[in-house]
């Protein structure tokens, strides 16, 4: 569909530092009254979306936008229009919030979302809300099984909540082994587990998901049968393919210059912010990166990062 034909919309994403987002219900005389959604409105001629996003808030929360970040683009047709949004994150605001046009306003946690009935158009956002901003991958093979284990624990204990098993050097049984111990300790924290790769692992150990690669994402016709499912991608046709296949998230690799690749060629955060553009699911930054890139990654349009050797590091 031409771009043209779009209604283009500006969300937002308003996050609190609990974690906490804001939803609002749509109006009496208004198309879906009574629906929640992340509040915004349409993107006027000449305006960017980052623009109409600012005066919506204003006009219709009645604050000023402090930091938002670029996130998601999510195209939904109705049966009145087709409508374009892109969703940006709001993480700072003055101002108090107040209901211009008489909504209801409600403070709402990603996995425990109390009010109802949600637009349509809005409810992948929820899911993608879920994710954290951190994906750590495991590195027993440097550091040793036992090491990683307990630090592993300790990163769990203070708050990490996703992570990705890929343990490639590892024969079948010690991986199934050290499988077991990931996802018993993750699980007991309330985190999540991906497998590299492996769908028949992931699923006889109960991980939450698998990390497809770049191989299996062009070879596979559908989605894995997971609650999660993230791809490993490259350039921009992966990242298509990623959502074309349902995909939950994707990572996109090598942002900077890696150890494990010195010289080798790398996006750098430009190149890695024109490939997020327009993603319908969240992008993790990876390749060369230490938490303190956490930041730029948002401004890039990036989920979060994606750490290996530097998610071990305390």
């Amino acid at each position: 569909m031409p771009r043209s034909e779009f209604v283009e919309v500006s969300a937002a994403v308003l996050q609190r530092p609990d974690g906490s987002f804001l939803l609002a219900q749509r109006p009496a005389g208004k198309i879906w009254a009574g629906y929640w959604e992340f509040p915004g409105g349409k993107v006027e001629p000449g305006e960017t979306a980052y623009h109409a996003l600012v005066r919506e808030l204003h006009e219709e929360l009645g604050i000023t936008v402090g930091t938002a970040y670029p996130w998601l683009t999510r195209v939904f047709t109705y049966p009145h229009a087709t409508v374009r949004l892109s969703f940006f994150r709001v993480t700072a605001w003055s101002g108090e919030l107040h209901p211009h046009e008489g909504q209801q306003f409600s403070w709402q946690q990603p996995i425990e979302v109390a009010v109802a009935p949600i637009l349509p158009a809005n409810a992948p956002i929820l899911r993608a809300l879920e994710l954290p901003a951190l994906y750590a991958i495991s590195n027993a093979a440097e550091l040793g099984v036992e090491p990683f284990l307990a630090s592993l624990q300790a990163s769990l204990d203070a708050g990490l909540r996703l992570v990705q098993l890929r343990e490639k050097t590892l024969a079948r049984e010690e991986l199934r082994v050290l499988a077991q111990r990931v996802v018993t300790l993750a699980h007991a924290r309330g985190a999540r587990v991906l497998f590299n790769g492996d769908v028949a692992l992931a699923q006889e150990m109960g991980a939450d998901g698998v990390q497809l690669t770049s191989a299996q994402l062009a070879e596979l016709k559908e989605r894995p049968a997971v609650d999660w499912c993230a791809a490993s991608c490259h350039n921009a046709e992966e990242l298509r393919r990623a959502e074309m296949l349902g995909c939950d998230f994707a990572l996109l690799s090598p942002v900077l210059p890696t150890r494990s690749h010195p010289g080798a060629p790398h996006l750098g955060w430009e190149k890695f912010a024109a490939m997020a553009a327009g993603s319908s699911i969240p992008v993790y930054a990876l390749g060369g990166l230490n938490r303190g890139d956490m930041q730029a990654a948002w401004r890039h349009g990036a989920h979060g990062i994606a750490l290996l050797r530097q998610a071990w590091v305390s």
